[in-house]
């Protein structure tokens, strides 16, 4: 049997020893992958935090990370990537160890080019099944290790056909991640559709799902076929469901349980295939005991669930968006990039963003649109915030702790993750500063790349 190639799959290779990195790169390269080389543990975990591959294969024995610490890592992170291990040293005892622990292959040096092959290939379809479309998350920028946990969550969701409803507070992105796990899943090719529940009349929203016939109300002078019709075969993307009223959330849950829909005016039901993801800013718990929304909805809906964090615990994503929006708009106007100075950077990262994501695209725009020239100054950006935001009070030790994880990000980001520059310029020596960081679980290769 002839070996598998890729499809321009994503492999990461660790190895120490760089010639070996080199030559397991020519091999995959000729064979269609696309491998990144990383020569520690640690930078290993770094790339992961900023790019999920569709599997690793590393060296057992090196230094002063080796390869099993990194893999109970990359269990523990993203258990869904699968691990092939190499070494020289291999024993029958290390083998059977590390595949009863989750690995997926254990393969000695000289490594055999069809066995590799034949192994990578395996663990692609085990890892990713049938596997989603290239650049199926590139709309969510993060370097944030919470937010990639939460995007491997999603790829694993999108192998199933369940119903995921989104939670999170306005402007964190919940239509972008739904998007998302619609182009990961089987359904990719068949039609992504949104609706906004609380932006369409109560009158209007049952037709707008369902559909009607014509004459069945004044105006409907001609058939119309519903979201759920032009969803089938794909998603349907019910945003704002806690906003939905009672007496269409009898009619969604009959749907849901038969997956036939009736439209309006019509005697007769349509077989449809949807799978449905829905988001909320709402607590839909609080809704159900204040009897605003139906449980037994809740649970059709919620079979699993995903949360989106605020801007504000993910702020290592503040600069990258705050970059993206500005080459967005430079593109847009066919203007120069405009670019924060320093001082204004610190300003966005020590802002609450109540408003989130959306808050900090509108922020950026006003004040493009409001500087003379190419740099952005804290000025600028001070007059484009609101007052201070009152928030409720945390314990004084919590408090400390985020003030001092903030400051880090601050020096890291201002120094492009150059230890010990961020270390003079806190006024402490570079082990100090290192220990710091590890309290609070920073890579500096986190800092190095837009």
């Amino acid at each position: 049997m002839g070996v598998k190639t890729a499809t321009d799959a994503k492999i990461l290779l660790v190895d120490d020893d760089p010639g070996m990195l080199q030559l397991l790169s020519m091999r995959l390269a000729a064979s269609g992958y696309k491998a990144t080389s990383c020569e520690t543990g640690r930078e290993a975990l770094a790339y992961l935090r900023r790019e999920l591959p569709a599997a690793v294969v590393t060296d057992l024995r090196m230094e002063p990370m080796d390869g099993m610490t990194l893999f109970h890592q990359i269990q523990e992170h993203w258990p869904n990537i699968p691990v092939i291990m190499l070494t020289a040293h291999g024993s029958i005892r290390e083998a059977v160890e590390a595949t009863q622990q989750g690995l997926f292959s254990f393969l000695t040096k000289p490594v055999d080019n069809r066995e590799l092959l034949n192994t990578l290939s395996q663990a692609l379809e085990v890892g990713c099944g049938v596997g989603p479309e290239r650049g199926w998350a590139d709309d969510i920028l993060t370097r944030s290790e919470t937010m990639m946990k939460l995007l491997e969550q999603t790829r694993l969701l999108a192998r199933s056909d369940i119903n995921v409803l989104i939670s999170g507070e306005s402007g964190t992105g919940k239509e972008l991640l739904a998007q998302a796990l619609h182009r990961a899943s089987g359904r990719r090719d068949k039609s992504f559709v949104a609706v906004n529940c609380s932006a369409i009349p109560a009158d209007l929203l049952e037709s707008e799902l369902f559909g009607h016939v014509k004459g069945a109300f004044t105006g409907a002078v001609q058939n119309r076929e519903g979201l759920f019709l032009a969803a089938d075969g794909g998603t349907l993307f019910l945003d704002e469901i806690g906003d939905m009223p009672a007496s269409l959330q009898v009619k969604l849950l009959r749907v849901l349980q038969e997956q036939k829909v009736r439209p309006v005016g019509d005697s007769h039901d349509r077989k449809i295939n949807v799978r449905v993801l829905s988001a909320t800013h709402r607590d839909l718990d609080q809704a159900i005991v204040d009897h605003d929304f139906r449980e037994d909805l809740y649970y059709r809906l919620n079979v699993a669930s995903i949360a989106l964090p605020p801007l504000r615990e993910r702020k290592e994503d503040i600069l990258l968006l705050a970059k993206s929006f500005l080459d967005q708009i430079a593109k847009r106007t066919g203007d120069m990039t405009k670019q924060l100075s320093p001082q204004a950077q610190q300003l966005l990262l020590q802002y609450h963003w109540p408003g989130n994501i959306r808050q900090l695209h509108n922020v950026i725009e006003q004040v493009v649109a409001l500087s003379p020239t190419p740099l952005i100054t804290e000025n600028f950006i001070a007059d484009a915030l609101p007052g201070e935001q009152v928030v409720s009070p945390v314990p004084l030790n919590d408090a400390k702790k985020q003030f001092e994880r903030d400051y880090l990000v601050q020096l890291l980001y201002t120094t492009k993750g150059n230890i010990s520059e961020a270390a003079r310029m806190s006024g402490r020596n570079r082990s100090d500063f290192y220990k710091i960081m590890k309290r609070h679980d920073l890579d500096s290769e986190q800092f190095k790349h837009d």
